[in-house]
């Protein structure tokens, strides 16, 4: 059974990558364990010139498992495959009580949008995705979406709501 999932969206440089770590740390207190799921558009590397990781991928290799006392990891060379699909990135999620993703504003599961100065844009999402349950907002008292609006510092808050849209059991 896939656990459910909740995803923070909203434009370049809104504080996506801010606010899902800090819903993270608050729903990981809480006692629920959160799988975070982070979609990337340009290559990125979790590895670097000189480690032994990035020399065994650089030689060819297309999988690389790094495994230590206390964390492992799988790196995955796509080639010249395409991205792999969402579906197939939540079965990796492993055993939790909820995924939180980043990104992935295309993808169909409830999603906080975040809109805050300094973005790209705070043209609202929301109008055009369904998905959006809720705004998180630097300047809570503008937005008029009629969804649930909370403070960019409200992580309680919002991690109230989360737990109870999801319908996760209190711990």
């Amino acid at each position: 059974m896939t656990p459910p999932v909740f995803g923070v969206t909203g434009w370049k440089n809104s504080g996506k990558t801010t606010l899902a770590a800090r819903l993270v740390a608050e729903l990981s207190k809480r006692g629920y364990g959160v799988t975070a799921i982070k979609h990337a558009h340009e290559r990125f590397d979790i590895d670097h010139p000189g480690r032994d990781s990035y020399r065994l991928r650089e030689a060819g290799a297309r999988r690389v498992i790094i495994s230590s006392p206390k964390r492992w990891a799988l790196m995955h060379e796509l080639g010249d495959e395409p991205e792999i699909a969402f579906g197939q990135i939540i079965s990796e999620a492993g055993p939790c009580d909820l995924i939180l993703v980043e990104g992935y504003k295309r993808e169909s599961f409830p999603k906080i949008e975040i809109r805050r100065d300094g973005a790209t844009s705070r043209q609202p999402l929301a109008r055009t995705s369904p998905e959006i349950v809720a705004i998180a907002s630097d300047r809570p008292g503008e937005e008029e979406d009629g969804l649930p609006t909370f403070h960019l510092d409200d992580v309680a808050g919002m991690t109230d709501f989360i737990a109870g849209h999801l319908g996760l059991a209190r711990r």
